[in-house]
């Protein structure tokens, strides 16, 4: 029996080519090396003496750059290759990262923090793009979870060793690590990865093409509103949770990392058997995203009932993890799903920027929320978005069902109208 069940767990990982494994192993060093980012904001607060309101614009520049870098990304991707995006973007914000511990004014920061970030980030929507190029249609989207599988393992080193760091030699060498771990993914790639080309450059201008067909498309503008509520969720974990540690339970860095590894163990142990369980069983995705936004809710009103139990925090964690199991994997196959008429690169990079929305709108709006009231009217003000999300994904649904009843008619009355004709 467990002989059975290992090697059905372990199926999940096989069938992958050579490229998508080093593409993971990229991801892994990449997001293990940016142990700085969680403790930004207690850099922040504790080593640059910036308040809560500095604090939020910082992380708003954050969201801007992550914003302007995934635009970037995509008409970077079309016009000299994903291949060369990810190296520029990996090169770059190694660099930034050296230079950023040797700037201390906010108005600098600010500016250190926007180039980082729109360099940085363009590294995700250029490596969606190189998963499509290397990957096989069948498995693709488990393609996708195994490098957020990746994503989730360096969450699982790279917070803790950043607080060990911290903690032993100061954030001087942590911006150190981050700065050569972006320089190893580089050369992991380029030595490991060839650039693949299309044999010929497909002409598409000529194709006609709507391109108001987002604007017009109601569904998947509901869709990314909901995936944006979902985001400013979610990215509270790295703003305002990270401070909440310290001050409600004088947690070090270390602890604090602890925390987030073990999210990337969960991750890592669990969501790709998720997402190859609901696909082979042809579970509705927008159901199964409507049960993790409830997970998510969970989480903030566990925080809500208890402040005093360490231990909440893990439970807390749990909850969060699940909800984001539970519904990024799946944002991102309706959201393709929706994409038509070759434009799927377009729906893509407009997606991807509800997230970097989240970014900017999640860490201003919790730190004026804690600057002005307190953390409980943080977490009470992200359960009740959480709760609207609930209830927007709810008419999504009513809305799909809606569009596939008026689809099926459509195709009927095509038929006999046809058959009318030729009679």
């Amino acid at each position: 029996m467990m002989r059975e069940l290992r090697k059905k767990y372990i199926e999940n990982y096989s069938g992958f080519p050579k490229e998508i494994w080093i593409l993971t192993l990229i991801t892994f060093i990449n997001r293990t090396g940016t142990m700085v980012i969680p403790f930004l904001s207690k850099y922040m607060r504790e080593n640059l003496n910036f308040d809560y309101n500095q604090i939020g614009w910082v992380m708003v520049c954050f969201g801007l750059g992550s914003f302007v870098g995934t635009w970037l990304s995509g008409v970077l991707s079309d016009k000299i290759g994903f291949y060369k995006v990810m190296i520029g973007s990996l090169l770059g914000s190694g660099l930034i990262f050296f230079m950023l511990q040797y700037i201390t004014s906010f108005q600098g920061f600010c500016i250190a923090i926007l180039f980082l970030t729109t360099i940085a980030d363009m590294f995700r929507p250029a490596m969606l793009v190189s998963l499509n190029t290397y990957s096989r249609k069948e498995n693709k989207t488990r393609a996708l979870s195994l490098v957020r599988s990746a994503t989730s393992l360096g969450f699982l080193f790279g917070p803790p060793l950043g607080g060990l760091i911290i903690i032993l030699v100061g954030y001087k060498y942590l911006f150190y690590v981050d700065a050569a771990t972006c320089i190893l993914a580089v050369l992991v790639f380029v030595l490991l990865v060839k650039e693949r080309k299309l044999p010929f450059k497909l002409k598409s201008h000529n194709i006609g093409v709507d391109k108001y067909a987002i604007l017009k498309d109601r569904t998947f503008l509901t869709h990314m509103f909901i995936s944006l509520i979902t985001g400013i969720m979610y990215f509270q974990v790295f703003t305002t949770l990270t401070l909440y540690h310290k001050e409600q339970f004088n947690l070090s860095e270390v602890n604090s990392g602890l925390l987030l590894s073990f999210s990337g163990i969960l991750t890592l142990l669990f969501e790709l058997p998720i997402v190859n369980y609901v696909e082979k069983n042809k579970m509705n995705k927008l159901n199964v995203i409507m049960v993790g936004l409830s997970f998510m809710v969970l989480s903030y009103i566990l925080l809500l009932l208890n402040d005093k139990w360490y231990g909440i925090l893990y439970v807390m964690m749990f909850f969060m993890t699940l909800g984001v199991m539970l519904t990024f994997p799946f944002s991102n196959s309706f959201a393709m799903t929706r994409s038509h008429n070759n434009q799927e690169g377009r729906y893509m990079s407009v997606f991807t920027m509800s997230f970097s929305l989240a970014h900017i709108l999640s860490a201003k709006t919790g730190m004026e929320i804690v600057a002005y009231a307190s953390y409980r009217a943080d977490f009470i003000f992200m359960s009740l978005i959480g709760v609207f999300a609930i209830t927007l994904c709810y008419f999504l649904v009513k809305m799909v069902e809606k569009e596939s009843i008026e689809t099926k008619i459509k195709i009927v009355q095509s038929i006999f109208v046809d058959k009318s004709k030729s009679a």
